[in-house]
């Protein structure tokens, strides 16, 4: 099948829920998106609000309250916000890969024996209890006796941590006051039986992905799980299990689900502007560098130091400006090449993200 890229993009915007429709809650705007990333809290929650037709403050912190989201470090070691029901899915990919075992990873912070001592006194540590980061480093290395791991277990990166998190051994607790928690997902999500196997998993991850942003190649969508870390040979073998159509989208293969294939070839655009917070998952899902949603040459705007990632303007399905919010109000400023952008709409959906940041819009800046 043949696909133009006007088609994919407005059947991306819908699929992702900004077109917001009515009665959608936190859990399925989280498990549509593939999860919603959380290394800042305040744009996990923005990134809900915006796909809500009224949005509401507070919804994905009363999630994680109730337990039926997780946050957990994630899709390429960032923190994430993820179905509770599914999240062992994703870990069961992330530890597919193995990066713990890579020599220049073990060169640079520990090695593969320290990890499985790591993980094996925090399984038992972390056991029906919920732990500050300083208590469970210092409970690990009592029990460890391996003072070379003091600096790294103290690290606000979580470098050593993150392959507990993948092999399901820890997941964030809530938060006390301002320090980070951790405990077991055994005993923090009801119905935890542990990681499937990656076979089993990729069997569902696969065509979730595609459902939000799809058709997409191989390669995106490993530089969205692990930062293209997976073994080749194991993705093939997912993706040729999955039972996926093959695609080209304005001549480029690409792959999607067979019951997209109608809806996609009969996308109608989807009128209108978004304002899309810091680390919104319609670039981080295809790429930041992804010129399918990002023109040529704007990366850098987007993707910036340190790891931040911009807020969006999104308008006909693709990026055409970023934004930020000041004390005096949201100020939009929009690429000269993405075309005529209405400033009503803009000062409408300002609006509506208003009630999330707290603050109106500026008139945009070309």
């Amino acid at each position: 099948m043949e696909l133009s890229l006007n088609q994919v993009r407005s059947w991306r915007l819908r699929r992702q829920y900004l077109d917001r429709p009515s009665g959608v809650s936190a859990e399925q705007i989280v498990e549509r998106l593939c999860g919603v990333q959380a290394q800042v809290a305040s744009a996990a929650e923005q990134a809900i609000a915006v796909r809500m037709a009224s949005p509401a403050v507070g919804v994905a912190a009363r999630a994680l309250e109730s337990r039926t989201l997780v946050k957990v470090w994630a899709m390429r070691g960032t923190l994430h916000l993820l179905p509770a029901g599914a999240a062992a899915d994703y870990l069961s990919l992330l530890a597919a890969a193995r990066t713990w075992e890579k020599g220049v990873w073990q060169k640079t912070f520990a090695t593969v024996d320290q990890v499985n001592e790591i993980a094996g006194a925090a399984r038992e540590i972390l056991h029906d209890t919920v732990l500050t980061r300083e208590e469970l480093a210092a409970r690990i290395l009592e029990r460890t006796r391996d003072d070379s791991l003091t600096e790294l277990l103290g690290s606000g990166w979580g470098t050593v941590l993150k392959p507990l998190a993948w092999q399901g051994v820890l997941c964030n607790g809530p938060s006390d006051g301002t320090r980070v928690t951790y405990t077991s997902p055994a005993t923090w999500i009801d119905g935890w039986t542990g990681l499937p196997e990656p076979d089993e998993a990729a069997a569902r991850v696969i065509p979730a992905y595609l459902g939000a942003y799809g058709p997409a190649t191989m390669d995106i969508f490993d530089q969205w799980l692990i930062r293209g870390a997976s073994r080749k040979a194991m993705l093939k073998k997912w993706f040729a299990a999955a039972g996926l159509a093959e695609v080209t989208v304005d001549g480029r293969k690409a792959y999607a689900r067979t019951e997209d294939l109608d809806d996609l070839a009969n996308a109608e655009p989807m009128p209108g502007v978004r304002l899309l917070p810091a680390f919104d998952q319609f670039v981080l899902g295809p790429g930041t560098g992804n010129e399918e949603i990002v023109p040529p040459g704007r990366r850098p705007l987007i993707s910036k130091a340190g790891g931040w990632i911009a807020p969006v303007v999104v308008h006909d399905g693709k990026v055409a400006g970023v934004w930020e919010s000041g004390d005096d109000g949201i100020a939009v400023t929009l690429f000269p090449e993405a075309g005529a952008v209405s400033e009503q709409e803009l000062a409408a959906e300002a609006a509506h993200l208003g009630t999330t940041v707290g603050a109106v819009a500026r008139a945009p800046e070309a």
